[in-house]
């Protein structure tokens, strides 16, 4: 799962949502912010590309977000790589529609081994190069996290079978 958000501190608020499944499932929505959730930095906008007036075009309601997470993502482990600002985002989303989620939202280390953690950035960097899809919005960067965990899981499990 990825986040993107109004800005990047306290006052700062989902405004899309992008979740990448290992079944090929995609989900990802903008979402139409509360009246009370009026804080917007430039710089964030500058970095996603998500103006206010495409969240108001295109925004789906939040509650209607948090039911199709809770839906597709029903007694599931899920994952981000910025768990540390992602997680504030979601509970904010979650808490101001009254609603709770029905899976668990943890941090990627606590699926990577060591060798994974090592090569994770180099691999990333390496996939972000050759993305088709290279601009960093919820969906792509969903695609991009679990396609790094899934050629750093191959990669050294390879190397740990060649070390034998």
């Amino acid at each position: 799962m990825d986040i993107e958000a109004s800005g990047f501190g306290a006052n700062s608020y989902p405004i899309e949502i992008g979740v990448a499944i290992s079944d090929g499932t995609r989900y990802c929505r903008l979402i139409k912010p509360f009246e009370h959730w009026t804080h917007w930095d430039s710089e964030a906008e500058a970095l996603h590309g998500i103006s206010r007036e495409i969240l108001a075009q295109h925004g789906v309601d939040p509650r209607q977000v948090c039911e199709d997470l809770n839906h597709l993502l029903k007694d599931r482990s899920v994952y981000s790589d910025g768990w540390v600002v992602d997680n504030p985002w979601l509970i904010k989303l979650y808490e101001a529609c009254g609603m709770q989620p029905t899976f668990t939202f943890s941090a990627l280390e606590m699926v990577l081994s060591e060798p994974q953690m090592v090569v994770w950035h180099a691999i990333k960097q390496d996939l972000t190069e050759r993305w088709p899809q290279a601009r960093h919005r919820a969906s792509a960067d969903a695609d991009l996290i679990q396609n790094t965990w899934l050629v750093s899981r191959q990669q050294t499990n390879a190397q740990a079978a060649a070390a034998g």
